[in-house]
């Protein structure tokens, strides 16, 4: 592995080509084409079960599952998974999972993108394991070190109805304290009930780096505090790298709690607010001022700032990869503590973009690389 700027993925790959166009011609040539670049062994049975149609739906998972992982490995990343690919949405794939979670029907996130919305009508408990099954395969079939996303306690919170813990606050104290009391009563069952017993259960199985995606976190700055001390709590005890994923924020919220979280990576958006200019001045690269945050409160957590915008199909030229990493160095003042990573998950790309994206990633930090090996 790459000792400076190590290239790792962030969660979400849109589903595998062949998967999305099952039943119709094009979907055994997919899976021919995507085989033979990206190296997958045995890709030829998958294009004579898709032609003569003898696929199961386990089957089409499994190799969806296996096509992710390559995908990323072709690329040349050092940090993998499968591109969530036995996911249908982050929310849903482990609420689904909870029991006293009730899911009611569809919200809209942003532009054509939904959610199915739970409430929480009782303490929430963990029915299933909703992470255990996949990374076992994934464990199996990686050649790479593996990194498993997981859908954080906050944004489990904040994006379900609460049915039940504000009924059990006293009226008298008033609704704001009603509801601050209920709120930090339902993040921590979901941590103490349903996160820990995940995360438990992944670090037994071998899993070694774990990403807690956190996409709600700065959606009301007043409870950054309660999520510190949430966090520390979630993830004590356990053996395992923990990268703390929160994308499209405000991350000035974050401060200055987020000093004082037991994280070992920050896994954040930049390119996305950035200008496509090369170059290292403060104006080319103003998507990248926030890190002067982190060097201000001494976060001694590694950060992983977005180097590829994953809401275009714009390819990044690798020397603009190249320099976003090097400002980025500059600001924290130690190339060590930087990760090259996208903004977010690649799920709303098609693979053809999505693959030239990781390719420019693997290239623009070989060339950052260099400009600190001398060659």
């Amino acid at each position: 592995m790459s000792e400076l700027f190590r290239t790792q993925e962030v969660g979400s790959l849109s589903r595998a080509p062949f998967a999305k166009k099952l039943g119709s011609p094009e979907s055994a040539e997919e899976a021919l084409y995507w085989g033979k670049l990206l190296r997958v062994e045995g890709h030829e049975e998958l294009y004579n079960a898709l032609r003569s149609g003898s696929i199961t739906q386990e089957q089409l998972i499994d190799w969806a599952s296996l096509y992710g992982i390559r995908f990323h490995e072709a690329a040349g990343l050092d940090v993998v998974y499968d591109g969530e690919q036995r996911r249908v949405e982050m929310y849903e794939h482990l609420i689904s999972r909870v029991e006293n979670a009730v899911i009611l029907g569809r919200v809209k996130v942003w532009d054509a993108e939904t959610y199915r919305k739970a409430a929480i009508v009782g303490v929430p408990r963990l029915r299933e394991h909703a992470y255990l099954d996949e990374f076992l395969f994934v464990k199996s079939k990686a050649r790479r070190e593996v990194k498993v996303p997981v859908t954080g306690p906050y944004t489990l919170m904040d994006w379900s109805y609460d049915e039940f813990y504000i009924q059990r606050q006293a009226v008298s104290l008033g609704p704001l304290e009603r509801r601050r009391r209920a709120r930090e009563e339902l993040l921590y069952d979901l941590v103490e009930n349903v996160i820990r017993p995940e995360l438990r259960a992944l670090v037994d199985a071998g899993a070694r780096r774990i990403q807690i995606d956190e996409p709600a976190l700065t959606t009301k700055p007043d409870e950054v505090r309660l999520y510190v001390d949430a966090f520390n709590e979630m993830v004590k005890g356990l053996g395992a790298t923990f990268t703390l994923h929160v994308c499209y924020s405000d991350y000035s919220k974050l401060f200055p709690h987020i000093a004082e979280m037991k994280v070992h990576e920050f896994s954040i958006e930049c390119a996305n607010r950035d200008t496509l200019s090369p170059g290292l001045s403060e104006e080319m690269r103003k998507g990248y001022s926030v890190l002067k945050l982190f060097r201000e409160h001494s976060v001694k957590a590694k950060v992983a700032p977005g180097v590829t915008d994953v809401h275009t199909d714009f390819i990044e030229p690798p020397e603009l990869v190249r320099d976003r990493l090097l400002y980025a160095a500059k600001l924290l003042d130690d190339p060590a503590q930087v990760i090259a990573c996208h903004d977010c998950g690649l799920r709303t790309r098609r693979w053809e973009v999505a693959f030239e994206k990781e390719r420019v990633l693997v290239k623009g930090a070989m060339l950052a690389r260099r400009e600190f090996s001398g060659s």
